[in-house]
């Protein structure tokens, strides 16, 4: 695989949720085969969200101090969002007719500089802002 691959907070939740079934394997693979590569990256709502969900609104919920470790864990991957990234998002917001949550984690993808972004929940094979969006358990 070549260049970075920006992850959505889906396919980490799921590497985490050991009721995704097949989702969970397929998300460990991804993050497995990035971590290989040194090319994963994310962003902080990446992590805040992951945070919220695996804690509260999975079926078997991780501890706080399980999810903290995964949040410490993946800090590496982290791409700093600035006033910057928000006004691309607004952009991205207006253009693509998404919603603003999403095209800050375009405009963060971009800016870190990924080539795609990973997610189940964005249109598969789009390309917006440069980024073009898999989502990694869709059948191919």
């Amino acid at each position: 695989m070549n260049g970075r691959s920006f992850i959505d907070s889906n396919v980490l939740i799921y590497a985490h949720d050991v009721d995704a079934g097949e989702k969970c394997t397929t998300a460990r693979e991804v993050l497995r085969t990035l971590w290989a590569d040194r090319t994963g990256v994310l962003s902080v709502q990446v992590l805040q969200e992951f945070y919220v969900n695996v804690t509260r609104k999975i079926t078997v919920p991780l501890t706080n101090t399980e999810a903290r470790s995964v949040v410490s864990t993946y800090s590496v991957w982290c791409s700093e969002t600035s006033a910057t990234e928000i006004l691309h998002a607004f952009r991205i917001e207006d253009e693509s007719r998404i919603r603003f949550w999403d095209a800050l984690i375009i405009a963060s993808a971009a800016k870190a500089g990924a080539m795609r972004l990973l997610s189940e929940d964005m249109n598969d094979r789009q390309v917006i802002a440069g980024v073009r969006i898999e989502n990694p358990f869709k059948a191919k």
